[in-house]
């Protein structure tokens, strides 16, 4: 087996109680070893990356026991790419942690980041159901304590509920699991793939209950309408750095509809046939739709930031919802872009907050204010979708393979007319932050007659502290990476297209994970020649029909 899959769950595992245990009053070291860990966890996931580009699907058994009794992870193109991207993230948000001092503002600020790194990249690994809702339950018990790291009443009122919603969906996430192995008696996911199709129509009741709470839990995760409310608030109050690794905990939600509703309830499985895409893109439509308006409304800037991934997540799910290969390679494209779009969002956010608060209205001009009014645009530019950047070409593979769709109209109806109303949300709000607060520090000096005397009390005073760089590196590296994304867009699609076509064609996923099912357990008093037990018919048979 190839132990380096397992090591991007191992290392933040090891590392987060190491910090507690070891570093918890020397935030200089904490972050020194949080940092060396992504940076790591980085060239391991490229590491699996090349190895998965070729479409060979790793499996790794946990204590060595096969599937589907034992717990198994597997590396295939789809995991490796979210793996990879979820560690680029990291270092950028960490890196903004670190420059910012966010991460002293409170206690295991880094110790609760590997934790939710390690959940975060075992919900991608993981090849059993059941193992999905633990790393679900890792990566949330983290985000509790990251939501209200620094304190603040607010801050404490979001996270209350958040965690609220939260459990919520983890109780019905069990109650879903439980229903299907009553059926299955299986959580394996490629085990469930094998039962599920070979389930009579008459006895699929069962099984579509509990396909349809698992969509309801991963609508939940990935904030879908009208299960999206908990996201705004939580988000617009959550420290800057960990709203930004949040723009990856949607992407959870939506990989696990598109491995579980392409593995298990693929479009070929009678029994749950037209379950999803019947009410799917409706809703992700909608979120569009109402991610928009709340950016055209928002006051705040955070809530800004909110709703524009809140708009990101809709498109990204109405292209999973159009349940095609090509619609597929789009969505896996523009879950990349929206990813490291939001996550720079939020930090710019954090970056005007800071300066001149939260509120979206004229105020005097802030330091830095033309290199963060940069930043802003771009990224605002990027999250809208507008030419040149991987927004205009994620949305336009998504609006061409829906030329097939039975809703093709309101597809790009809903996403072209919310990509206007996107700009003019963000326009808007930037006039206001930046062009207007130039107008009004003009206005005022004007209106000062003693401008001589201020200027020499203003020599007298000490000079404003240089602002710290790694802020900026943070928020440049995610644009660089929207910019590479552009750049690059053949071979990310090439690499998209295989992917969807390996979804769409379980097949090699399915005979890799269950490979070592039948495999022959000789008894001492058999030779490797006589019969063997098969583990999964509980008969004898002969090795021939292994």
């Amino acid at each position: 087996m190839n132990h380096l899959l397992i090591a991007p769950i191992v290392l933040p595992a090891l590392v987060a109680p190491f910090i507690i245990m070891t570093l918890r009053y020397h935030i200089d070291l904490q972050r020194i070893f949080s940092l060396a860990t992504n940076v790591l966890l980085i060239a391991i996931a490229a590491a699996l990356a090349v190895q998965a580009a070729d479409g060979t699907v790793q499996v790794y058994e946990l204590g060595d026991w096969q599937a589907p009794f034992g717990i198994v992870l597997v590396l295939d193109r789809l995991s490796a790419m979210m793996v990879l991207l979820t560690t680029v993230l990291a270092l950028a948000v960490n890196l903004y942690a670190v420059g910012s001092k966010w991460d002293a503002r409170g206690a295991n600020f880094h110790a609760l980041f590997q934790f939710q790194l390690m959940g975060i990249i075992g919900a991608f690994l993981t090849g059993d159901a059941f193992n999905l809702f633990v790393f679900f339950e890792v990566l949330l018990i983290a985000s509790y304590g990251l939501m209200i790291h620094g304190g603040g009443a607010r801050r404490f009122q979001a996270g209350v509920q958040y965690v609220v919603f939260n459990l919520l969906g983890s109780t019905l996430f069990l109650f879903a699991l439980g229903t299907i192995y009553s059926v299955t008696g299986t959580l394996n996911l490629a085990d469930l793939a094998v039962r599920v199709a070979e389930l009579p129509a008459e006895d699929s009741a069962l099984i579509r209950v509990g396909a349809v709470m698992l969509l309801l839990v991963f609508a939940i995760k990935a904030s879908l309408l009208p299960l999206h409310f908990w996201l705004p608030a939580s988000y617009a109050n959550a420290p800057a750095p960990v709203a930004a690794l949040f723009a990856i905990m949607t992407k959870v939600g939506a990989y696990s509809i598109l491995r579980v509703y392409t593995l298990i309830f693929g479009p070929d499985v009678a029994v749950v046939e037209g379950l999803v895409d019947n009410w799917l893109l409706p809703a992700a439509l909608l979120t569009i739709a109402i991610g928009a308006i709340g950016v055209l409304g928002s006051k705040d800037i955070g809530r800004l930031m909110s709703f524009g991934a809140i708009t990101s997540v809709g498109t990204l799910l109405t292209a999973i919802a159009l349940f095609t290969p090509e619609a597929t390679a789009a969505a896996l494209y523009y879950t990349v872009h929206s990813t490291l779009a939001a996550a720079a969002l939020f930090l710019v956010a954090d970056m005007v907050r800071e300066r001149q608060g939260g509120e979206i209205a004229p105020k005097p001009v802030m330091a830095q204010s033309g290199l963060i009014s940069v930043l802003f645009f771009v990224a605002a530019i990027a999250t809208a979708g507008m030419p040149p950047l991987s927004g205009f070409l994620g949305k336009l593979l998504i609006l061409d393979a829906a030329r097939d769709s039975t809703l093709v109209v309101w597809v790009w109806a809903v996403i072209l007319i919310s990509s206007l109303i996107t700009i003019m949300g963000f326009a808007r709000a930037g006039t206001l932050i930046f062009w207007k607060s130039h107008g009004l520090t003009q206005d005022r000096s004007l209106e000062e007659p003693e401008i001589e005397l201020e200027q020499a009390d203003q020599a007298d005073a000490p000079s404003t502290p240089r602002a710290p760089a790694l802020p900026f590196v943070a928020c440049f590296s995610l644009l660089a990476g929207l910019a590479a994304l552009t750049l690059f867009a053949g071979p990310v699609t090439r690499y998209t297209t295989a992917t969807a076509a390996d979804l769409f064609a379980p097949q090699a996923y399915i005979e890799t994970v269950l490979a070592n099912r039948d495999r022959p357990v000789v008894e001492p008093d058999q030779t490797p020649g006589d019969k063997t037990l098969d583990l999964d018919a509980g008969d004898t048979t002969s090795e021939e029909n292994h």
